[in-house]
């Protein structure tokens, strides 16, 4: 079996989880992606979606995160996240609230000239909208 890694994911609000994983999956800005010891070095911005990691000392944690960047090295991850909640904790309201907060940016960039701040802000709410079915039950 390959060798752990060191995992960490931090949120404005309080270290969540930090300690060996085996496998880390991330919403990567282009897709989502699947991270083991000794990646290649990279840093990605991530979109709105679940971080599921598998601990080196066994079992799966998953992770709702709101955008932030993921820092991934050799050695192991760091994923610094605007918002990020267990899978267990996230109700309704959290995610009621995340798209609020989302809409707000979108409608703070509606009188803005920059078309890329209105796409992006326009986009994220989009992928909020999406994820709704796929991760809360009806």
């Amino acid at each position: 079996m390959a060798d752990g890694f060191t995992f960490e994911l931090v949120s404005p609000e309080t270290l969540l989880l930090s300690g060996e994983a085996d496998l880390v999956t991330v919403p990567g800005a282009e897709g989502d992606m699947g991270i083991m010891s000794n990646h290649a070095p990279l840093m990605t911005s991530l979109r709105p979606g679940m971080v599921s990691v598998n601990m080196k000392e066994g079992g799966e944690q998953s992770f709702f995160v709101r955008g932030g960047f993921a820092d991934i090295s050799p050695a192991g991850v760091t994923i610094l996240a605007e918002f990020a909640v267990s899978k267990a904790d996230l109700t309704k309201e959290v995610f009621e609230e995340q798209k609020r907060l989302a809409q707000d940016e979108v409608d703070a960039s509606a009188d803005s000239d920059d078309e890329d701040k209105k796409a992006n802000a326009r986009s994220f709410l989009d992928q909020l909208n999406h994820l709704e079915p796929t991760l809360l039950p009806a």
